[in-house]
């Protein structure tokens, strides 16, 4: 079969745009990431056979991802068109390589150890893009099936990794009946044991996962809660005040929020949560029971039945001496670090805070700031410091006279192993607070609550989602999304949830399957540098 290159890009063009419509919320046509790889796995195996050169795979691949990247994310240019650009970019380019590594060791060490290297360098990739400078997970495959929480139950033992490699293997069993057909001039009818192989692959995890879906039950532990949805634009401050973030006084705002609070409390309710920044002005943590809003929160709490308050807020440390690179010299001698984090005040009045740890690249933080000073003159700013936010040096949780629960600040609800250790070291709930306000109506903020049923099956914990604005919702310990608000909204909701605080097999584990694969990578991706350094100096 012979393959012109228009031919060769049109497949990878195609594979692009099926990873693009499979994608919840940008075509949603779940099942068509089962097929989405086997174009683009097509255009590599006929260069491989025709020994073009391998730079040819990097360009296709290259395609490939890009197309998926600004297919699926494009609506990160609202908040940052420079940040959406790099991410664009880096991670198709991070991708590229993962496939081509797959492609050299094909090339050099074996067909069939190939095949399995594809399955090793993606899982690894994915696993280990969960944690660097430059981490971005959101495109994560397993990620994909956030929208049906009854086909991946199982996901509580696997994580989302887990779905990626249900994807790349029925993938791989698809793509060889195609390519014995048409590279290996096969017939149809000796392909019957592939089919029958991917048949199973696919409908054996989806038959364990439904039987657990209808058959799991919550054990009644109820915490009653009320998620305020204020429907602040951080884009489109007030015209009377346009220096001012959401457009209003902070502490106008959070009395208008626990308006809407008062209104939906009753006499179970347990906690109150607002979403990210729902105090916006800089507290000082060592003085927080001086500040206004901890005096209104403290007032406030006796017409929220007595309840414990999560509130997001921008708070600051000082320190006698440099912290870390995200740490600011006063010019008296101290140095101050400023935080993303969440302000706890339980039925006692006692105020904690939790700090947010996973910030997002180029916003937040400045990649490498810490290894590469320079660095700290690059910033995209949007609501970070010059340098980026202080961070927690390990996943914290709150606990209140009742219950325990996990504070996760908008980015973090993507990284399943932190949210996993919050559930390990005791948390009942997860609460998530986050501004998805900064993409505007598109698919970004859906794709974002979608992501929270993934959370609360990995560890049959129920999720408790304030927003800023986009979905403040519900998720029940199976996945479903209950009770979801609308986009821009201001309501605020009253909810009932279990407590749970057995593990599952993910949340006392975490990524098993990512640290595996990723290591067994590592070691596979030498020897074929080995085998290709070899067959160079043996020429």
């Amino acid at each position: 079969m012979k393959l012109t290159r228009a031919q060769r890009y049109l497949l990878s063009t195609l594979s692009g745009l099926l990873m693009v419509l499979c994608f919840p919320f940008t075509g949603s046509l779940t099942p068509l990431v089962f097929v989405a790889w086997i174009p683009l796995l097509f255009v590599e195996s006929y260069i491989s056979r025709q020994n073009y050169r391998s730079g040819k795979v990097f360009l296709h691949a290259y395609l490939t991802f890009f197309i998926y990247n600004i297919g699926t994310t494009w609506w990160v240019w609202n908040a940052s068109s420079g940040g959406s650009v790099l991410a664009f970019l880096l991670n198709s380019l991070l991708m590229t390589l993962a496939f081509y590594a797959f492609h050299l060791t094909k090339k050099y060490v074996g067909h069939k150890e190939g095949i399995i290297a594809l399955v090793l360098y993606w899982i690894g990739f994915e696993y280990f893009h969960y944690d660097w400078e430059s981490s971005w997970p959101w495109l994560t495959f397993g990620n994909v099936f956030s929208i049906h929480p009854s086909w991946v139950q199982w996901y509580s033992v696997s994580g989302a990794l887990g779905g990626t490699l249900w994807i790349l293997v029925i993938n791989l069993l698809l793509f060889r009946t195609v390519e014995n057909v048409y590279l290996r001039k096969e017939t149809w009818r000796i392909q019957t044991p592939l089919f029958y192989l991917a048949g199973i692959a696919l409908i054996v995890p989806l038959i364990i996962s439904l039987y657990t879906y209808y058959s799991y039950e919550e054990q009644k532990d109820p915490l009653e809660a009320v998620l305020i949805q204020p429907n602040l634009d951080p884009m489109q401050p007030d015209d009377e005040t346009p220096s001012v973030k959401f457009g209003s006084d902070p502490l106008t705002q959070s009395r208008e929020m626990l308006n809407q609070a008062v209104e939906k409390v009753t006499p179970n309710t347990d906690i109150v949560l607002a979403p990210e920044t729902a105090y916006w002005h800089e507290i000082q943590e060592e003085r927080i029971q001086s500040t206004s809003i901890y005096g209104l929160l403290r007032s406030a709490q006796p017409y929220l039945n007595d309840a414990d308050i999560l509130w997001g807020v921008a708070s600051s440390r000082t320190f006698k001496k440099r912290k870390s690179v995200t740490t600011r010299p006063l010019g008296n001698g101290d140095f101050k670090e400023d935080y993303n984090a969440s302000l706890h005040i339980a039925k006692d009045g006692e105020p904690k805070f939790i700090r947010k740890s996973k910030l997002v690249p180029g916003v937040e933080k400045v990649p490498f700031a810490n290894r590469l000073p320079f660095m700290s003159d690059w910033a995209i700013s949007m609501d970070g410091t010059q340098v980026g936010y202080g961070i927690e040096d390990a996943p914290k949780i709150f606990q209140s006279k009742e219950f325990k629960f996990a504070p996760v600040i908008c980015y973090e609800s993507i990284f399943g192993g932190f949210v996993a250790e919050q559930c390990r070291k005791g948390a009942e709930v997860i609460c998530i607070i986050t501004n998805d306000g900064w993409w505007g109506d598109t698919p970004g903020y859906k794709q974002h609550a979608s992501f929270a049923s993934l959370r609360a099956i990995e560890n049959r914990r129920s999720v408790l989602r304030s927003a800023n604005t986009g979905t403040t919702c519900v998720v029940n310990q199976r996945g479903d999304i209950l009770k979801a608000t609308k986009w821009m909204e201001k309501t605020a909701v009253n909810a009932t949830v279990n407590l749970n605080s057995n593990t599952t097999v993910y949340s006392e584990y975490g990524d098993v399957l990512g640290r595996s694969f990723g290591f067994v990578s590592i070691f596979l991706l030498l020897f074929t540098f080995v085998r290709r350094f070899k067959k160079v100096f043996t020429k």
